[in-house]
């Protein structure tokens, strides 16, 4: 028996909130149905809010909330949550998010070569935008003046924290990495002190970890800054400045080139806003890198 079709047939989702709402909308008040479009329209943005903070947002109340989400059939607000995540599909193994992928590549590597520039095009196109122009102008006035600079992401973002850090750190910003998971990420946040700037990177659905490391620097007046893959995200209500850094479709494989792109284009910027800091940063490192090196004779 043929792979494919039983492969495009477990790939393909069914959009259980969209059925309901369209063959319940006639039925449904305007406030009930001013509530249940705000979440069709904001999907990625309620799976981290409340339903106070759904009510704020359509000048309802909470109650109001619930019953929208009742008279479509859910259960409550994490029913509802539940299956508008899995048809997002952010909790996706990788290997079905690699089978999706694969499966629009044809085996052919110059498919996988225009997959991977196009995603990146997008992305890059994204990131020039007078939005994100905007958005990196105010990250750079957040941090330049900090004492030290938090870098947060965990999985494959936690790679990029450390590259970030590092990166930040040899050019005159003392950077640390927040990048584990569990409670290993609580002595990581020991570090955080008043006077250090945040940057999180924030490309999928609020976690515990991601809304623990806000908490903290909230508490001791940290400014935070994030790079996020959804414009309507409600994280960034946290953020004192943001950058919108788009990913690949959430059924497939996701790149983090655009995302180290725009880490380097902060540490340009942050180098081209205090030349002098940075140059003798890297004066010094030229010196300890001389004098650790074994002489010539």
């Amino acid at each position: 028996m043929d792979d494919a079709p039983r492969a495009q047939k477990k790939l393909r989702r069914i959009d259980r909130f969209g059925e309901r709402l369209k063959n319940r909308r006639a039925s449904l008040s305007p406030s009930l149905l001013s509530v249940v479009d705000y979440i069709d329209q904001h999907r990625h943005a309620v799976l981290g809010k409340s339903a106070l903070e759904i009510a704020s947002e359509t000048g309802t109340s909470d109650a109001t909330v619930i019953r929208a989400i009742q008279a479509l059939g859910f259960e409550g607000l994490v029913d509802l949550k539940d299956t508008l995540e899995a048809h997002i599909g952010e909790t996706d193994s990788p290997s079905e998010k690699m089978a999706a992928t694969t499966q629009e590549l044809a085996s052919s590597a110059d498919s996988a070569i225009d997959f991977v520039v196009n995603d990146h095009r997008n992305a890059l196109d994204a990131l020039s935008s007078p939005a994100n122009r905007a958005g990196m102008g105010k990250v750079i006035s957040v941090i330049r003046d900090a004492k030290r600079i938090g870098v947060f992401g965990i999985g494959a973002s936690g790679i990029l924290a450390t590259y970030a850090a590092r990166l930040f750190s040899r050019n005159g910003y003392p950077s640390y990495a927040l990048n584990l998971t569990g409670i290993a990420l609580a002595e990581q946040l020991l570090t955080m002190e008043e006077g250090d700037a945040l940057i999180l990177m924030a490309h999928g659905r609020p976690h515990r970890e991601g809304m623990t490391t806000i908490a903290e620097a909230e508490r001791l007046g940290i400014p935070i800054v994030m790079l996020v893959g959804q414009e309507d995200t409600v994280l960034r209500k946290h953020a004192e400045a943001s950058i919108v850094i788009p990913r690949a479709k959430s059924d497939h494989v996701s790149l983090h080139g655009p995302t180290l792109v725009c880490i380097e284009a902060i540490m340009l910027a942050l180098a081209g806003s205090a030349r002098e800091r940075t140059l003798e940063s890297l004066d010094r490192l030229l010196t300890l890198r001389t004098a650790i090196r074994p002489s010539k004779k």
